[in-house]
C-alpha cells in the first residue's frame, strides 16, 4: 500500500473565499529541442482550515481527498510570510 502523498510548494496569489487560498506553483522543465530550462506555472486551490494565509506567503501543501470539485490539497506548513 502506497501512502506517499504528493507535496507542492508555491506562493499564495489570492485568498479564494473562506478556508481556501490559491497558490501558484512554478516548475522548471528542460526544452526538448533547445535544451534550455523554461518555467511552467500552474494554480492550485488549497484548503486552509484556520484561515492563517495571506497574500505572498510561501507554503507547502499536501495532497488529500477531494474536498470540492477543484480543491484536493491541504495546507501543510507556511515556509515564509509575505509582506
Amino acid at each position: 500500500m502506497n501512502n506517499h502523498k504528493r507535496e507542492i510548494q508555491g506562493t499564495v496569489v489570492s485568498i479564494a473565499g473562506d478556508k481556501s487560498a490559491t497558490i501558484l506553483v512554478e516548475r522548471k522543465v528542460l526544452h526538448p529541442k533547445y535544451h534550455k530550462f523554461i518555467r511552467k506555472f500552474k494554480k492550485y486551490i488549497i484548503h486552509d482550515e484556520k484561515n492563517e494565509l495571506s497574500k505572498d506567503d510561501t507554503v507547502i501543501a499536501v495532497e488529500c481527498r477531494p474536498l470540492s470539485s477543484r480543491k484536493s490539497f491541504t495546507l501543510k506548513t507556511v515556509i515564509s510570510k509575505g509582506e
